[in-house]
């Protein structure tokens, strides 16, 4: 039986997705290798969260194959599957008056909020505050999560991701309502992530070239359910495929390592 690229942590081939007989995406393709860093970019509505839930074995194909860690979709327990996979979104639904320490732990039991009658055992809560201290949080293991800034919240998501020690990690649009301080203090987070893990490959899900980490190694750009581009970032992220993509004259810049974009004025 045929597993795609035996060195792939993810791949993609010829993705078709229908829904209500509605074309949602349209010959997907792209291959992920160990400690490779992607953007997937593309303006709302492109199928960027479609994309992503091929990423973390949430979605199957209406036509295509989906291979992720090793495993193709349709052939695989999916919830075991998951539990290799760190997923990072800002609207996470807790409700809780939960501790940024029992936050993360609830990445060890997979769930929203805390089981009943569940208790952690001492290394997992040891666990939990490594994860915590990896990203910046060492001085807030007990602080109440209704009471965090966003940007805490967000670096928290990024240690409940972390404390299972995951193959992948996929970050869906990560940046969403913090401010500029709290964003850079994100994407250094997210960075130093990197230095640490060189290994760890991950997916951050964004329409805004500015919210790109550093690190970022390669980039799949889509556009109406459609692949505009794939590959390394400094090739893909060009004002022609940027433009082409959202369907308007926009001029890309690279400072350093960081990227922008903006409007063309006639």
């Amino acid at each position: 039986m045929s597993r795609g690229d035996a060195g792939a942590v993810l791949e993609l081939r010829g993705v078709h997705l229908r829904r209500s007989g509605r074309a949602i995406l349209r010959e997907v393709s792209f291959t992920v290798r160990t400690g490779q860093r992607w953007a997937l970019l593309g303006p709302n509505g492109a199928g960027k969260s479609t994309v992503l839930g091929f990423c973390g074995a949430q979605t199957h194909p209406s036509a295509g194959t989906v291979d992720v860690l090793g495993e193709r979709i349709g052939r695989v327990d999916l919830q075991a599957l998951r539990r290799r996979i760190g997923h990072v979104d800002p609207r996470h639904p807790l409700q809780s008056p939960l501790s940024a320490t029992q936050v993360v732990l609830t990445g060890v039991t997979g769930t929203v909020e805390l089981p009943m009658r569940w208790t952690p055992r001492s290394e997992e809560v040891a666990r939990a505050h490594s994860a915590l201290d990896a990203v910046g949080l060492s001085d807030r293991h007990e602080a109440n999560w209704s009471t965090m800034s966003q940007g805490e919240r967000g670096r928290a998501l990024i240690a409940r991701a972390l404390v299972v020690d995951p193959e992948l990690l996929l970050l869906d649009e990560p940046t969403t309502g913090l401010d500029v301080a709290a964003r850079e203090q994100f994407l250094e987070t997210v960075d130093a992530l990197v230095r640490r893990e060189p290994e760890l490959t991950s997916i951050l899900v964004t329409h805004h070239l500015e919210e790109l980490p550093e690190s970022t190694t390669h980039a799949l750009v889509i556009s109406a359910g459609e692949v505009v581009a794939a590959g390394p970032v400094v090739e893909v992220l060009t004002t022609e495929t940027i433009s082409r993509a959202f369907r308007h004259p926009i001029e890309v810049t690279r400072h350093g390592r960081r990227w922008g974009a903006s409007a063309v004025r006639s």
